[in-house]
């Protein structure tokens, strides 16, 4: 049953990724002098690659227990890590005109409060991930491919957001604005 949900659902997830890249090179002039979306960005392709490498190495040899839970726990703690390097901080940008200061009430847009609780969901989903791993056993699993089709809901929504936020791109480059 589960060699037929992994069989299905890493395909998914690389086929989500193909789409997030396309929609990265839509966007590549604007987001290109951003460090902040560049960084957003590549966190979302985690959230369809990583869960798409965890589906396949399942695949591999689904009698070994031990192949799977060590795959899974490698990927799902160094997706952690990454994801929390990714999602570090920015310096903040100056605020637009009628948009509240550093410091002032109001001043996080929601968009951007619903970005570090996606970091901290993601993060957490990939310790839960890794952390079951090494408990092992078949509702394990079960339980491993629920919290891997969050993670990619997670990651879909995400970058529904980051598709159509433009406070934060770069200003058009010179060459692009003449044409």
């Amino acid at each position: 049953m589960l060699g037929a949900f992994y069989g299905a659902f890493s395909p998914a997830c690389f086929a989500l990724l193909g789409l997030w890249l396309v929609v990265v090179q839509i966007r590549l002039r604007e987001w290109q002098g951003s460090p902040l979306q560049q960084r957003r960005s590549y966190a979302i392709a985690l959230h369809f690659a990583l869960p798409g490498m965890m589906s396949l190495l399942a695949l591999v040899n689904l009698a070994d227990p031990v192949y799977w839970r060590v795959s899974f726990a490698v990927i799902a703690l160094g997706g952690a890590a990454v994801v929390a390097m990714v999602g570090r901080s920015p310096a903040r940008p100056q605020p637009s005109p009628g948009e509240a200061a550093p410091g002032e009430p109001g001043h996080a847009p929601v968009a951007d409060q619903l970005g570090v609780a996606a970091y901290l969901a993601a993060i957490a989903l990939y310790l839960l991930i890794g952390a079951l791993a090494v408990v092992g056993g078949l509702a394990v699993l079960r339980a491993e491919a629920v919290l891997l089709t969050l993670l990619v809901f997670l990651g879909f929504n995400v970058a529904w957001l980051l598709l159509f936020d433009t406070r934060h791109a770069a200003p058009p480059h010179p060459r692009a604005a003449a044409h």
